[in-house]
């Protein structure tokens, strides 16, 4: 019995495992997810919703990318419970392998032209698969990582699971911006669905990585003491409503963000009747935004780890009320350069409280229902805001006819995430490094 306890050597060995685990897991979970946003941008408007006009095309096709996000939460239900009742490892084996079948089914799905209406339905459909699948996907990744934390470093360990956003997302983009190069007639009869077909060979590398992973720590203890807890969903909404409800808005800067300068800022600036740019060169500029983003974010984990959190959470988002009006007035002056400045300067401050974001919420609550009540906060942010804010950018867009419409959506976003922190942040306490900081603040 005496030998039981590991040693220090194979807890931190198993603790980087966990966090490349996370790390690998997420970035093929994002990058699936996120080429079907540069789809939907650049095809799909075209390929599946074709003799509509321009404008209905493209709102059509971000509705299709909304419901992704409207399946997120039925995910986060799913294979929280099943993660807070058996244990974190086989959830994410499943969520692994259904986002990977889908994607590669959505890149062999024909066009409207070819089998009708059922194309878009059939888009729709697998779509809502991806969904659910990221939704259980997220949760279980953090918690692979911050579960397996050293003490005092679970804000850094939650770090690798943020960093597969990014990359993910900046891997996507550049598997669109190659194939981009094709012409027209090739980029919308085949070129899109290689990105798609692709992720067949990400999944068996990323099952790979994760079957060699043990269970968490902490939820093998859990598991040990076959406790009852109840139905975790149940448990998050009946004793920690107020909780959720801080989570959910507290993630909007962290993930809606992006998609107001990503998703939405691609179309408008490569469509209509007068385009910024061409979609190659503004998928550079992205591309350039998100190894900004690969390489910035992690100083927030840092940052995060060293000062009082909600000081840092200040110093990470309100560069931002500055930053996203001069994304799109820099972008709206047509020149490469300027517009890569812009995109650069908006990513970061959004990306580094991203960082923190999951480990902040993984402190929130217990372990018995924490895979559960992550995933909701995350999810239900991502069916409010994330999934809707290409539709709606879009929306404010064309009824208004202005783009400062779009940045007063954003800045929106950012005051509502500090409304939500900072009471969140005073209700948790996250590990520091410093004894001094650990104890929370009293007010």
């Amino acid at each position: 019995m005496a030998e039981h306890p590991p040693t220090p050597a194979k807890m931190s060995r198993d603790a980087r495992r966990a966090g490349i685990s996370a790390f690998a897991g997420t970035t093929l979970e994002w990058f699936d997810f996120y080429i079907y946003g540069s789809a939907a941008a650049l095809v799909f408007g075209k390929v599946f919703f074709a003799g509509a006009p321009a404008a209905v095309g493209t709102l059509a096709a971000f509705g299709t990318f909304w419901v992704g996000f409207l399946a997120r939460p039925l995910g986060g239900l799913i294979f929280g419970h099943f993660g807070d009742k058996h244990g974190r490892k086989s959830a994410l084996v499943v969520t692994l392998t259904m986002m990977g079948l889908a994607t590669v089914a959505i890149g062999l799905l024909p066009g409207y032209a070819q089998i009708g209406v059922a194309a878009p339905v059939l888009l729709v459909v697998l779509r809502m698969v991806q969904g659910v699948a990221v939704g259980g996907e997220w949760g279980g990744a953090v918690l692979i990582a911050t579960e397996y934390a050293p003490p005092g470093k679970k804000l850094l360990y939650g770090a690798f699971a943020q960093q597969g956003s990014p990359v993910g997302n900046l891997l996507a983009t550049l598997a669109f911006l190659a194939v981009a190069q094709l012409p027209d007639a090739a980029f919308l009869g085949w070129g899109w669905r290689v990105p798609f077909l692709a992720s067949a060979v990400l999944m068996v590398v990323g099952l790979l990585i994760r079957l060699r992973l043990a269970e968490t720590p902490e939820m093998t203890r859990l598991l040990e003491q076959k406790k009852d807890t109840g139905l975790p969903a149940k448990v998050v909404l009946t004793r920690y409503p107020g909780l959720l409800a801080l989570g959910t808005c507290a993630c909007i800067a962290g993930v809606a963000l992006t998609y107001v300068k990503s998703t939405f800022a691609l179309s408008w600036a490569t469509t209509g009747d007068a385009p910024l740019f061409d979609r190659t060169t503004f998928l550079v500029i992205v591309s350039i935004s998100l190894a900004v983003q690969v390489v910035g974010q992690p100083f927030g984990a840092v940052l995060g780890s060293r000062i009082d959190l909600r000081r840092a959470v200040f110093l990470m988002l309100l560069p931002e009320v500055i930053f996203l009006p001069l994304l799109f007035a820099l972008v709206h002056t047509g020149s490469f350069w300027w517009a890569t400045i812009g995109m650069a300067l908006a990513t970061v401050p959004h990306a580094m409280y991203y960082a923190v974001m999951a480990g902040v919420l993984s402190a929130a609550f217990p372990t018995e229902v924490r895979y559960t009540g992550i995933s909701l906060s995350y999810q239900l942010c991502a069916t409010v805001f994330s999934g809707t804010a290409p539709f709606f950018c879009q929306l404010l867009l064309t009824t208004t006819g202005t783009i400062w419409s779009v940045v007063g959506l954003g800045l929106l976003y950012v005051v509502i995430t500090l409304a939500a922190v900072v009471p969140l942040l005073r209700r948790i306490t996250v590990t520091a490094p410093r004894p001094a900081a650990a104890p929370a603040p009293a007010r």
